[in-house]
Protein backbone atom coordinates (compact mmCIF):
# COMPACT_ATOMS: atom_id res chain seq x y z
CA UNK A 1 0.00 0.00 0.00
CA UNK A 2 1.19 3.30 -1.11
CA UNK A 3 -0.03 6.51 0.63
CA UNK A 4 -0.16 10.00 -1.00
CA UNK A 5 -0.66 12.93 1.25
CA UNK A 6 -1.23 15.66 -1.31
CA UNK A 7 -3.88 18.55 -0.73
CA UNK A 8 -4.11 19.31 -4.28
CA UNK A 9 -6.75 17.24 -5.29
CA UNK A 10 -5.82 17.16 -9.60
CA UNK A 11 -2.15 15.90 -8.19
CA UNK A 12 -3.36 13.23 -5.93
CA UNK A 13 -6.14 11.89 -8.57
CA UNK A 14 -3.48 11.27 -11.17
CA UNK A 15 -0.61 10.48 -8.83
CA UNK A 16 -3.14 7.76 -7.15
CA UNK A 17 -4.54 6.76 -10.15
CA UNK A 18 -1.43 6.13 -12.16
CA UNK A 19 -0.03 3.99 -9.33
CA UNK A 20 -3.03 1.62 -9.44
CA UNK A 21 -2.82 1.23 -13.65
CA UNK A 22 0.94 0.15 -12.17
CA UNK A 23 -0.36 -2.83 -9.85
CA UNK A 24 -0.29 -0.87 -6.70
CA UNK A 25 -2.47 -0.11 -4.04
CA UNK A 26 -2.78 3.86 -3.30
CA UNK A 27 -4.73 5.65 -1.17
CA UNK A 28 -4.86 9.47 -1.09
CA UNK A 29 -4.90 12.34 1.81
CA UNK A 30 -5.79 15.99 1.23
CA UNK A 31 -4.96 16.81 5.32
CA UNK A 32 -2.60 15.36 7.80
CA UNK A 33 -5.48 14.84 9.78
CA UNK A 34 -7.03 11.94 7.20
CA UNK A 35 -3.68 10.69 6.80
CA UNK A 36 -2.60 10.31 10.54
CA UNK A 37 -6.08 8.63 11.15
CA UNK A 38 -5.67 6.08 8.61
CA UNK A 39 -1.62 5.28 9.51
CA UNK A 40 -3.75 4.17 12.86
CA UNK A 41 -5.34 1.68 11.16
CA UNK A 42 -2.61 0.79 9.01
CA UNK A 43 1.16 1.35 7.83
CA UNK A 44 1.55 1.49 4.10
CA UNK A 45 4.64 0.29 2.97
CA UNK A 46 5.93 3.75 1.44
CA UNK A 47 4.48 7.64 1.70
CA UNK A 48 4.74 9.87 -1.05
CA UNK A 49 4.32 13.21 1.17
CA UNK A 50 4.43 17.16 -0.28
CA UNK A 51 5.62 19.21 1.70
CA UNK A 52 3.28 22.46 1.55
CA UNK A 53 0.32 20.89 3.11
CA UNK A 54 -2.50 22.88 5.45
CA UNK A 55 -2.38 22.08 9.13
CA UNK A 56 1.34 20.61 9.24
CA UNK A 57 3.86 20.80 6.56
CA UNK A 58 5.44 17.80 4.90
CA UNK A 59 9.10 17.92 6.78
CA UNK A 60 7.27 18.51 10.39
CA UNK A 61 5.45 14.78 9.55
CA UNK A 62 8.68 13.66 8.25
CA UNK A 63 10.38 14.63 11.32
CA UNK A 64 7.28 12.70 13.05
CA UNK A 65 7.68 9.83 11.53
CA UNK A 66 11.34 9.29 11.84
CA UNK A 67 11.35 10.08 15.92
CA UNK A 68 8.97 7.06 16.36
CA UNK A 69 10.23 3.67 16.09
CA UNK A 70 7.44 2.06 14.47
CA UNK A 71 7.90 4.51 11.41
CA UNK A 72 11.33 5.17 11.32
CA UNK A 73 12.65 3.64 8.82
CA UNK A 74 9.06 3.73 6.68
CA UNK A 75 10.51 4.75 3.16
CA UNK A 76 9.20 8.40 2.37
CA UNK A 77 9.19 10.40 -0.96
CA UNK A 78 9.17 13.94 -0.71
CA UNK A 79 7.30 15.90 -3.25
CA UNK A 80 8.91 19.29 -3.60
CA UNK A 81 8.61 22.41 -5.56
CA UNK A 82 11.08 22.42 -8.47
CA UNK A 83 12.79 25.95 -7.89
CA UNK A 84 13.16 24.73 -3.74
CA UNK A 85 16.69 23.42 -3.38
CA UNK A 86 16.25 24.38 0.15
CA UNK A 87 13.23 21.71 0.71
CA UNK A 88 15.16 19.12 -0.95
CA UNK A 89 18.21 19.12 1.21
CA UNK A 90 16.31 20.24 4.32
CA UNK A 91 13.92 16.61 3.40
CA UNK A 92 17.07 14.29 2.71
CA UNK A 93 18.76 16.06 5.86
CA UNK A 94 15.29 14.93 7.87
CA UNK A 95 15.59 11.55 6.48
CA UNK A 96 13.88 11.10 3.28
CA UNK A 97 14.42 8.19 1.38
CA UNK A 98 14.67 10.44 -2.08
CA UNK A 99 12.47 13.34 -3.64
CA UNK A 100 10.50 13.80 -6.84
CA UNK A 101 11.01 17.85 -8.18
CA UNK A 102 7.13 19.30 -9.47
CA UNK A 103 6.48 19.44 -12.04
CA UNK A 104 7.07 15.74 -12.78
CA UNK A 105 6.45 12.77 -15.08
CA UNK A 106 4.37 9.83 -14.20
CA UNK A 107 7.10 7.25 -15.79
CA UNK A 108 9.52 9.27 -13.26
CA UNK A 109 7.49 8.47 -10.34
CA UNK A 110 6.35 5.21 -10.96
CA UNK A 111 10.27 4.28 -11.34
CA UNK A 112 11.42 6.17 -8.32
CA UNK A 113 8.63 4.52 -7.00
CA UNK A 114 9.68 1.04 -7.80
CA UNK A 115 13.47 1.77 -6.87
CA UNK A 116 12.77 3.01 -3.19
CA UNK A 117 10.40 -0.21 -2.93
CA UNK A 118 13.22 -2.50 -4.03
CA UNK A 119 16.00 -1.08 -1.72
CA UNK A 120 13.43 -1.57 1.02
CA UNK A 121 12.42 -4.90 -0.10
CA UNK A 122 8.66 -4.24 0.56
CA UNK A 123 7.90 -5.17 -3.15
CA UNK A 124 6.40 -8.90 -3.24
CA UNK A 125 4.32 -6.99 -0.17
CA UNK A 126 2.84 -4.68 -2.79
CA UNK A 127 2.83 -6.51 -6.16
CA UNK A 128 2.00 -10.05 -7.72
CA UNK A 129 5.89 -11.10 -8.49
CA UNK A 130 7.28 -13.93 -7.21
CA UNK A 131 10.37 -13.02 -4.85
CA UNK A 132 13.86 -14.51 -5.63
CA UNK A 133 15.00 -17.45 -4.09
CA UNK A 134 16.71 -16.18 -0.80
CA UNK A 135 20.31 -16.36 -1.07
CA UNK A 136 22.21 -16.11 2.94
CA UNK A 137 24.47 -12.63 2.79
CA UNK A 138 27.50 -12.35 4.11
CA UNK A 139 28.20 -10.97 7.42
CA UNK A 140 30.41 -7.27 7.77
CA UNK A 141 32.96 -6.64 10.70
CA UNK A 142 34.67 -3.14 10.39
CA UNK A 143 36.48 -2.49 13.17
CA UNK A 144 33.75 -1.79 15.77
CA UNK A 145 31.41 -1.72 12.69
CA UNK A 146 29.02 -5.01 12.47
CA UNK A 147 26.24 -5.68 9.82
CA UNK A 148 24.21 -8.51 9.35
CA UNK A 149 22.43 -7.87 6.24
CA UNK A 150 20.04 -10.70 5.77
CA UNK A 151 18.59 -9.22 9.54
CA UNK A 152 19.06 -5.63 8.36
CA UNK A 153 20.59 -5.43 11.92
CA UNK A 154 23.73 -2.97 12.12
CA UNK A 155 25.63 -2.23 15.61
CA UNK A 156 28.66 0.07 16.39
CA UNK A 157 30.31 -1.49 19.33
CA UNK A 158 27.48 -3.63 20.36
CA UNK A 159 25.00 -1.18 20.03
CA UNK A 160 22.45 -1.20 17.26
CA UNK A 161 22.28 1.85 15.28
CA UNK A 162 18.79 2.71 13.07
CA UNK A 163 19.94 3.73 9.80
CA UNK A 164 16.94 4.60 6.77
CA UNK A 165 16.65 2.31 3.94
CA UNK A 166 19.10 4.95 1.52
CA UNK A 167 21.77 5.26 3.85
CA UNK A 168 21.62 0.96 4.60
CA UNK A 169 22.30 0.73 1.05
CA UNK A 170 24.69 3.46 0.68
CA UNK A 171 26.88 1.73 3.33
CA UNK A 172 25.94 -2.25 1.90
CA UNK A 173 27.61 -0.82 -1.30
CA UNK A 174 30.60 0.90 1.03
CA UNK A 175 31.10 -2.66 2.08
CA UNK A 176 30.57 -4.59 -0.67
CA UNK A 177 34.00 -2.95 -2.57
CA UNK A 178 36.08 -4.68 0.66
CA UNK A 179 38.03 -1.22 0.98
CA UNK A 180 37.97 -0.41 -2.32
CA UNK A 181 37.23 2.98 -3.80
CA UNK A 182 33.97 3.17 -4.63
CA UNK A 183 33.24 6.49 -7.14
CA UNK A 184 30.29 9.28 -6.44
CA UNK A 185 28.58 8.25 -9.93
CA UNK A 186 28.91 4.24 -8.81
CA UNK A 187 27.25 5.44 -5.85
CA UNK A 188 24.50 7.57 -7.01
CA UNK A 189 24.00 4.62 -9.80
CA UNK A 190 23.78 2.26 -7.05
CA UNK A 191 21.30 3.43 -4.51
CA UNK A 192 19.16 6.06 -6.07
CA UNK A 193 19.13 3.89 -9.75
CA UNK A 194 18.59 6.05 -13.30
CA UNK A 195 16.93 8.57 -12.04
CA UNK A 196 19.75 9.76 -9.30
CA UNK A 197 19.62 13.35 -8.05
CA UNK A 198 22.34 16.01 -7.82
CA UNK A 199 25.77 15.63 -5.96
CA UNK A 200 24.70 17.14 -3.02
CA UNK A 201 22.38 14.28 -2.68
CA UNK A 202 25.10 11.98 -1.97
CA UNK A 203 27.07 14.44 0.28
CA UNK A 204 23.72 15.22 2.34
CA UNK A 205 23.50 11.08 3.15
CA UNK A 206 26.91 10.69 4.02
CA UNK A 207 27.24 12.50 6.32
CA UNK A 208 24.45 11.32 8.44
CA UNK A 209 25.47 8.16 7.76
CA UNK A 210 28.70 9.27 9.78
CA UNK A 211 27.10 10.48 12.07
CA UNK A 212 24.37 8.07 13.26
CA UNK A 213 27.41 5.59 13.36
CA UNK A 214 29.33 7.87 15.40
CA UNK A 215 32.73 9.50 15.53
CA UNK A 216 34.81 5.71 15.48
CA UNK A 217 32.82 4.39 12.91
CA UNK A 218 31.78 7.31 11.60
CA UNK A 219 35.56 7.58 10.47
CA UNK A 220 35.46 4.56 8.58
CA UNK A 221 34.10 6.41 5.69
CA UNK A 222 36.66 8.24 4.16
CA UNK A 223 36.44 10.62 1.67
CA UNK A 224 39.01 10.36 -1.50
CA UNK A 225 39.16 13.38 -3.04
CA UNK A 226 37.95 14.02 -6.35
CA UNK A 227 36.90 10.27 -6.48
CA UNK A 228 34.14 8.56 -4.10
CA UNK A 229 34.27 7.13 -0.59
CA UNK A 230 35.71 4.17 0.68
CA UNK A 231 35.26 2.13 3.72
CA UNK A 232 37.84 0.84 6.22
CA UNK A 233 39.11 0.33 9.35
CA UNK A 234 42.13 2.57 8.70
Amino acid sequence: MIYILEDDDNIRKLVSYALVREGFEAEGFPTPKKFYKAMEKKQPDLILLDIMLPEEDGLSILHRLRQDINTADLPVIMLTAKSSEYDKVTGLDSGADDYIAKPFGIVELTSRVRAVLRRSRRMPSLMDEKPEKAIPEEEYKVGTLYVDPSRHIIKVGGKEVTLSYKEFNLLMVLLEAKGKVVSREQLLSRVWGEYYGESRTLDVHIRKLRVKLGKKAGSYIQTVKGIGYKLAKE
